[in-house]
């Protein structure tokens, strides 16, 4: 018959071997959640960088947000096909660099029946924009084009780069043409009174966002325009003439629609070229 002393240590070696089985149990489910968690982590982490992927290859469907950044000193600009079937949209064999630069500036020239205007544009403020401009000036887009709108009764604008607007006689249709693909909107003036003051060269628009093509806008008064519109640039020379096309006024052809009229004066854009300062 065992002493009291051996029965007490039969039971503390019960208890210890117990403890240490439970112990042995906890630590083998540990390791079993670790590894799950550690399979979770590479599955997340795949799904995840193929999603990364996929969103930074786009597809020719996506609208874009704007321009996102690329390598040091440059964007990536998306090019958006126009799916709206438009008979005016000029199709160019392709669309701009998707990379471009977003350091310096460069110098648009406007050549006109009326005499060259200038703008500085920059490439900080808008890449996207300022490479659309260079590469359809490079396709000869702008050449012989009418500014087609001039509106002189609360705004105080010139809109031009219709190509559609180059036909003999001034049609119904002038304001609808453009390329055959779309982009968003850069360097809006929220912050600023008024959005568009004198001189300032804008990128015309429809009301849904990512919308900007080919025509624009020359602001030759003070101008409270909602800032939906890219600020392409301001002009350096050649406000004046815009301001004599102004002072010979409409004929009201838009008055029922958006207003305005076509120029009395005749502004024909002979060329456009961009390069750098």
């Amino acid at each position: 018959m065992s002493s009291i002393k051996d029965r007490q240590r039969a039971a503390a070696r019960a208890r210890l071997e117990k403890e240490m089985a439970e112990r042995s149990a906890a630590a083998r489910k540990r390791r079993q959640r670790q590894a799950t968690l550690g399979a979770a982590l590479v599955v997340v982490i795949v799904v995840a960088g193929t999603v990364w992927l996929v969103n930074g290859l786009g597809s020719d469907d996506d609208p874009g947000d704007g321009p996102a950044a690329g390598a040091p000193g440059t964007t990536s600009c998306v090019w958006n096909p126009d799916a709206t079937g438009n008979p005016n949209l000029k199709d160019l064999g392709g669309t701009p660099p998707t990379t471009v630069p977003n350091i310096g500036t460069e110098v648009m020239t406007i050549d006109t029946n009326l005499g060259p205007m200038q703008a500085t544009l920059d490439l900080s403020k808008v890449p996207c924009t300022a490479a659309n401009f260079a590469f359809l000036a490079s396709k000869n887009f702008y050449n012989n084009s009418k500014c087609h709108r001039l509106v002189t009764e609360g705004l105080k604008v010139l809109q031009c780069g219709d190509p559609s607007a180059t036909g003999k006689g001034w049609r119904e249709t002038d304001g609808s043409g453009g390329p055959n693909y779309r982009y968003a909107e850069e360097n809006l003036p929220v912050d600023k009174k008024p959005p568009y003051p004198a001189g300032v060269i804008a990128m015309a628009k429809t009301q849904e966002p990512n919308s900007t093509g080919s025509q624009f806008f020359i602001v030759f008064g003070d101008t409270d325009l909602p800032p939906q519109y890219t600020v392409l640039g301001t002009l350096t020379k050649g406000l004046e003439i815009v301001q004599k096309v102004a002072a010979a006024g409409h004929d009201d052809a838009f008055k029922a629609q958006a207003g305005g009229g076509h120029p009395k004066m005749e502004t024909l854009i002979k060329s456009v070229t961009v390069v750098k300062a």
